[in-house]
């Protein structure tokens, strides 16, 4: 695997992790996270650096199979471009829906 795919796919775990680590902080409850900016904030912070490595790992492999890529890349742009868009639900909806099924895709591209 080139050395720079394996970066991003470390830095989309480590993300990952940190998403984790904010549904444990929450209990894993969306009225809790909605009510703390910071953890929406960061949350969105991970999902733009998650849409970056995505796009960037396409970049260096066209074959890399992500199932909602153009979703996630699209989504970097909207926190980008469009933040005040960004609901704490589609947030909520994707750390639960979303981020497990990339968590998986990742891993089974890291052990090749």
């Amino acid at each position: 695997m080139q050395r720079k795919l394996l970066k991003y796919i470390l830095d989309i775990e480590s993300v990952i992790e940190e998403i984790e680590s904010i549904k444990k902080k929450t209990q894993n409850d969306f009225n809790l996270f909605s009510e703390d900016i910071i953890f929406q904030r960061a949350v969105e912070r991970d999902l733009e650096i998650i849409g970056e490595a995505i796009r960037k790992m396409i970049e260096i492999n066209p074959e890399i199979q992500i199932t909602a890529s153009k979703n996630i890349i699209g989504l970097r742009n909207i926190i980008s471009h469009a933040y005040d868009s960004v609901e704490p639900e589609m947030l909520w909806g994707i750390i639960q829906k979303n981020i497990p099924v990339l968590a998986d895709e990742i891993r089974k591209l890291k052990a090749g």
